[in-house]
C-alpha cells in the first residue's frame, strides 16, 4: 500500500480522535462549571431543617414546598443560575407565612434553561391551588417568562425579581411585576429596558432601595453585585409585600 494511501486511511481516524476529544472536553468543563455553584447560607440551612422537622417544608427531587397545597394561591419560584433552590427557603417562607403554597424548583446543573417546562409537573401535584403565579430570579425570571408565554392560560401572573422577559408576554393578559434592588450590580438594566415591550402595559416595576442581586436568596455574595445595605431579611419581607400587593390587586 502506498504511503499517500496510508495517510488517507490514517486522516478519518484521526479526526474522530480529534472529535471525541473536543467533545469530552466540553462534557468535562460543563461539569466543572456547574459543579461550582452557590451553596445556600446560614439563615437558609439552618430554617429548611427547622421547618422540615416541623413539617412545614417538604423536599423531594424535583422541589421543595412551603405552605398548605389547598390554598387559593400558589407560586412556583425558579431559581438564579448557578444557585442552590434551598438558598429561596427564606423568601418562599415569607411568601407562604401570607397565605401562598410555594414551590422552589429544582433544576437540573442549577440551571433553569434546563428545566423550563418545571413548573407544569409542579403544579399538576397541587390540583387544590386555584390560582397560580410563577416567579423566578435572574435567569429563573427570565425561563419563567418564558414558560409563562406558552402557558399563559395556566397563569395569573408572573414575578421577574432581578429579571427581564426576552419572550413576547405583551398580548398574553397576564398580570407582571418586576422587582429588583437598588444597588443591583448584575442586572442588566439595558436589557432591562429594551425589553420593557414585551410585557403587558400596565405591567408594574419597582426598586427596592438598597437591595442588591443576590439578596432574593441566601447565598452569599455573587460577583459584580452591590452591597446589600438593606439586609437580606428586610430584602425578602419586601420582597413579598410587593408580591402580596401585585397578588391582591390582581384579584
Amino acid at each position: 500500500m502506498s504511503e499517500h494511501s496510508l495517510r488517507a486511511r490514517k486522516w478519518p481516524k484521526r479526526l474522530a480522535i480529534a472529535m471525541l476529544a473536543v467533545i469530552i472536553a466540553a462534557v468535562v468543563g460543563f461539569f466543572a462549571y456547574t459543579s461550582d455553584y452557590y451553596r445556600p447560607g446560614e439563615i437558609a440551612t439552618g430554617l429548611s431543617e427547622e421547618l422540615a422537622a416541623s413539617g412545614g417544608l417538604r423536599e423531594t427531587n424535583v422541589g421543595i414546598t412551603l405552605g398548605e397545597a389547598d390554598t387559593e394561591v400558589g407560586i412556583v419560584l425558579y431559581p438564579g443560575a448557578k444557585v442552590d433552590p434551598r438558598a429561596y427557603v427564606p423568601l418562599a417562607q415569607e411568601l407562604a407565612s401570607k397565605g401562598y403554597y410555594c414551590v422552589i424548583a429544582k433544576m437540573p446543573f442549577n440551571l433553569a434553561f434546563f428545566g423550563i417546562d418545571a413548573a407544569s409537573g409542579l403544579m399538576e401535584a397541587a390540583p387544590g391551588v386555584h390560582e397560580w403565579w410563577i416567579a423566578g430570579h435572574s435567569l429563573g425570571g427570565a425561563m419563567a417568562a418564558q414558560f409563562a408565554s406558552t402557558h399563559a392560560d395556566e397563569l395569573e401572573g408572573v414575578l421577574l425579581l432581578a429579571a427581564y422577559a426576552a419572550t413576547d408576554l405583551s398580548a398574553s393578559g397576564l398580570t407582571v411585576e418586576t422587582a429588583y434592588g437598588s444597588n443591583d450590580g448584575v442586572l442588566n438594566r439595558d436589557a432591562l429596558e429594551q425589553n420593557a415591550a414585551n410585557l403587558p402595559s400596565g405591567s408594574r416595576t419597582d426598586v427596592i432601595e438598597g437591595g442588591n442581586h443576590a439578596g432574593f436568596g441566601d447565598y452569599g455574595p455573587q460577583d459584580g453585585d452591590g452591597e446589600n445595605a438593606l439586609g437580606a431579611r428586610a430584602q425578602w419581607q419586601e420582597t413579598a409585600a410587593l408580591v402580596m400587593q401585585t397578588v391582591e390587586t390582581a384579584a
